[in-house]
């Protein structure tokens, strides 16, 4: 299979390194890491040369890039910062919307954004109970005497404290579900709405993305915060959500690129025993296996883009492999490199460190490593 970049993509990607090498310096990245977000001039800059660059789109995604396009700029600019950064959930958040939302709710949304280079939504759908296993899903709407009435939880909410609105995914018990599914809607609601409280979770890594627990007691809701547009219910999430297994995959590759360069870095220029460490058997090891490593994760990205792109018959089975493989395998790549640093990599210092962090969540979110497997596995008996 054919993997090599057109014209127009290598442009994108040239761009996007521009941008990335002039904006994400260690040190401020290191700083932004600590604020948990990106300062408005940098996320006002990207949102700018993204939609600045409508000559060179080929998709209809948001901002008319296809999801490989996307894919490449997540990983140049992860490869760039070291970090997962909000962009990724920005463009996931914004093709659910599309795919949800009329095309005036839309427009308004990408306006909004272009205009103040941040979403104006935080996106809910995970729950305690139903994180990799979405049917499980229990918040819900109903109709109350005669009044909208949402309640629930949900959590892992990126930016959920702060954005002026939520984007609840919630099962509407007014309405019959289709099939085996039960019906799906979702809500834009405001966050300062009575019966909303929001939480900080605190994690370990991925800490530009300030993630938080929404609760949602008896909220009064309105019938126009309901999107309207095409109603496929949790087939179309299950399809948005391999959506978000790309992007993630994307910079998870980016990333353990990041922790390459750093490892090779080091290796030159470290010395043992009046040597080069990378001149030492054991580490060049290390560092064929980290690139064998790099080299299977490009190959299976590409790939899963090109079958979301192309609709292929096997783009379930592609995404899940991706997904399987590509996260687990950055942090063994983050780990190889960490142990090349030494003491310095097991540092706060050392963004190698940082970067394992980051991919070992990635083997968490968008559905976990186990959960890729119970897709794949069927899919893979009726193949052969």
């Amino acid at each position: 299979m054919d993997f090599s970049l057109t014209e127009g993509q290598r442009k994108l990607v040239e761009a996007f390194r521009t941008f990335g090498e002039e904006r994400f310096k260690p040190e401020l990245v290191h700083q932004w890491r600590r604020d948990q977000g990106l300062p408005d001039e940098v996320v006002k800059g990207f949102v700018d040369l993204y939609f600045g660059l409508e000559d060179l789109a080929d998709g209809d995604g948001p901002g008319a890039f296809s999801l490989c396009s996307q894919a490449l700029i997540i990983e140049e600019l992860s490869r760039c910062s070291g970090a997962t950064l909000p962009f990724q959930i920005d463009l996931f958040n914004l093709a659910l919307m599309g795919e949800f939302a009329a095309q005036s709710e839309f427009d308004a949304i990408v306006d909004d954004y272009r205009k103040t280079g941040r979403l104006m939504f935080a996106l809910a759908i995970s729950e305690p109970e139903a994180g990799s296993d979405s049917m499980n899903m229990q918040t819900y709407n109903r109709t109350v005497d005669g009044r909208l009435i949402l309640n629930g939880c949900k959590t892992f909410v990126n930016n959920g404290e702060y954005a002026p609105y939520i984007l609840v995914a919630a099962i509407d018990r007014d309405a019959e579900g289709s099939d085996k599914y039960p019906a799906l809607t979702f809500w834009l609601v405001p966050r300062d709405l009575k019966g909303i409280r929001a939480y900080p979770v605190n994690k370990i890594g991925q800490s530009m993305l300030p993630f938080s627990t929404v609760v949602f007691e008896n909220v009064e809701l309105q019938p126009e915060y309901r999107l309207t547009g095409r109603h496929a219910g949790f087939r179309q999430l299950f399809r948005m959500l391999e959506f978000g297994r790309v992007t993630t995959c994307a910079g998870s590759l980016g990333m353990a690129r990041a922790a390459m360069e750093d490892a090779v870095k080091h290796a030159r220029s470290r010395k043992a025993f009046g040597v080069q460490i990378g001149r030492f058997q054991q580490i060049e090891q290390m560092l064929v296996d980290m690139e064998v490593s790099i080299y299977n994760m490009r190959s299976m990205l590409y790939r899963a883009c090109l079958a979301v792109d192309n609709g292929e018959d096997d783009e379930r089975l592609s995404v899940a492999l991706m997904k399987r493989y590509v996260p687990a395998a950055a942090t063994d790549v983050a780990s190889s490199a960490m142990q090349i640093l030494g003491g310095m990599g097991y540092t706060e210092h050392a963004r190698v460190s940082q970067i394992w962090q980051d991919c070992r969540g990635n083997q968490i979110a968008e559905g976990t490593d186990q959960i890729m497997v119970y897709i794949a596995a069927p899919l893979v008996l009726d193949k052969y």
